[in-house]
């Protein structure tokens, strides 16, 4: 099976991690910036590391743009040359094309041109955070839909004790528990005593709601906002 073939396109703190990252998944990334300093620093972390003009057609259909599966493009401080950019990625017909923005207009913009996907880094590290800061036994959360979320809580101590049935979770809270993460003390093989964590993928009715297991909850917004001050 051929390697799926990533590009990114503006190699500031975010578009250098996502490279990095990929890269770290043994994904073939092609990594593009104007500034040689910054393509040097990160050439050997990637495939291969390109000084272009994102805004130049030629100069990224030489650079290969339409060989690849995704491109992301991460100019997200000149919104100018992020839009021409994401144009002519989806002229050289790349399928998947991701684009960072800062503002609401900007990606008005880009999913106007033909932008996949958009993501607003900044914004969701601080509604993360805030979540965290809020609701604390919230390890994390997944947007699976418009109005569907996941999330991993950490157990409240109501159900401690209670099955997954007894303790109306999904009556009174209209959310399901997918997965259960526990962890439990074991013996090694060389008699010593150690955690492992344990994940129960189809939890039942009649199972037991621990202290300090981790819910995975699936529900809408609304549902979840509820089982979230318990």
């Amino acid at each position: 099976m051929q390697k799926r073939q990533f590009a990114v396109i503006g190699l500031g703190t975010f578009g250098s991690n996502v490279a990095k990252e990929l890269a770290k998944r043994n994904i073939q990334v092609l990594a593009i910036d104007n500034d040689t300093e910054i393509v040097n620093r990160i050439s050997s972390f990637v495939t291969q590391a390109l000084v272009a003009d994102a805004t130049d057609e030629k100069a990224m259909k030489d650079a290969g743009i339409a060989d690849c599966d995704t491109v992301i493009v991460s100019i997200g401080e000149n919104i100018e040359t992020s839009i021409l950019a994401t144009l002519i990625v989806k002229e050289l017909g790349v399928k998947n094309v991701i684009v960072k923005c800062v503002s609401l207009w900007h990606s008005k913009i880009a999913v106007k041109i033909g932008a996949d996907k958009v993501v607003y880094p900044e914004f969701e590290m601080a509604k993360k955070l805030a979540e965290n800061l809020v609701s604390p036994n919230i390890l994390e959360q997944i947007n699976l839909s418009k109005d569907y979320n996941l999330i991993e809580l950490v157990a409240p101590k109501v159900f401690w004790g209670k099955t997954i049935k007894s303790s109306g979770i999904r009556n009174n809270y209209e959310v399901n528990i997918i997965a259960v993460r526990r962890h439990v003390p074991v013996i090694d093989d060389n008699g010593h005593t150690d955690i492992k964590e344990e994940v129960n993928m189809v939890p039942g009715p009649d199972d037991e709601i621990m202290q300090n297991d981790v819910l995975v909850i699936v529900g809408s917004e609304k549902a979840l906002s509820k089982i979230k001050e318990v």
